[in-house]
């Protein structure tokens, strides 16, 4: 691996403590602030990243895709006189996080941004973490499906979930090449399409719905096939150490300054 690269927790979500590390200080104090396990990956430099919601029954061959959308970033432009914190005041897709994101970027608040250079204020693509859904529903086709068909069937367990894919171009990974899979979200995956597609309340309580349900009837198969549900004391364990877990990662995230 060589820097940048990308940091975040081994079981995360919402960008909770995902980072871009630019050099071994960095890195260092972010190994030093971390209490959980956490990975670190390739910091991917295609232009583009989506997000492919796909399904596929045990007993099927092909899947659906469900939703394909595009992410953008939640970042300011500078202008050559404005500082960080003039460019974040005027910015209002940060104004729900203002506190948060200056907290983050406190030593560089005064800093004036040159004309033109963007300025990313996070790099978790994330709609909570203020990133942008824009939908690709039009470009969902046969040579886009067969893609993840095909990456289905080689790990030969991967029914219902999300992808997280960085990409040159939706032509290239169509094609199959110059993509990369930043992440799988399996069940607990939350389909992205319920948000960029204009959808109503009840439009995306029908998208919600479906997805449980289609989860419900590939579990049910996979447990025909051998697989045991959990019984309820181990789902509820589950659960409650999976929420103390995020919420600490929460707080981690929210307190974490850049060095």
């Amino acid at each position: 691996l060589k820097f940048p690269v990308a940091v975040k927790p081994d079981a995360g979500m919402m960008g909770f403590m995902f980072r871009k590390m630019d050099n071994a200080d960095q890195l260092q104090h972010y190994h030093k602030s971390m209490t959980v396990d956490y990975i670190i990956q390739d910091m991917i430099d295609y232009p583009m990243e989506v997000s492919v919601f796909y399904y596929r029954f045990p007993d099927q061959e092909k899947g659906t895709i469900t939703g394909f959308l595009k992410k953008e970033y939640l970042e300011v432009t500078g202008d050559g006189a404005s500082t960080l914190d003039q460019l974040i005041n005027n910015y209002d897709r940060v104004s729900f996080r203002v506190q948060e994101i200056k907290s983050k970027f406190k030593n560089r608040l005064d800093e004036i941004i040159p004309q033109g250079e963007r300025f990313c204020l996070s790099y978790a693509l994330n709609l909570s973490r203020g990133g942008k859904l824009i939908s690709l529903a039009k470009e969902k086709d046969i040579q886009l499906l067969k893609v993840f068909d095909d990456l289905s069937h080689y790990s030969k367990s991967f029914y219902h979930g999300r992808y997280d894919i960085k990409c040159k171009s939706v032509e290239d990974l169509k094609q199959g090449k110059n993509y990369s899979i930043l992440e799988f979200n399996g069940s607990g995956a939350e389909p992205h399409h319920v948000y960029g597609n204009g959808n109503t309340l009840f439009q995306a309580y029908g998208i919600l719905l479906h997805h449980w349900k289609v989860l419900f009837q590939i579990a049910r198969m996979n447990n025909k096939n051998g697989y045991e549900y959990w019984g309820f004391r181990q789902g509820w364990a589950y659960s409650q150490q999976a929420k103390t877990h995020f919420k600490a990662l929460n707080k981690l995230d929210s307190e974490y300054q850049y060095q």
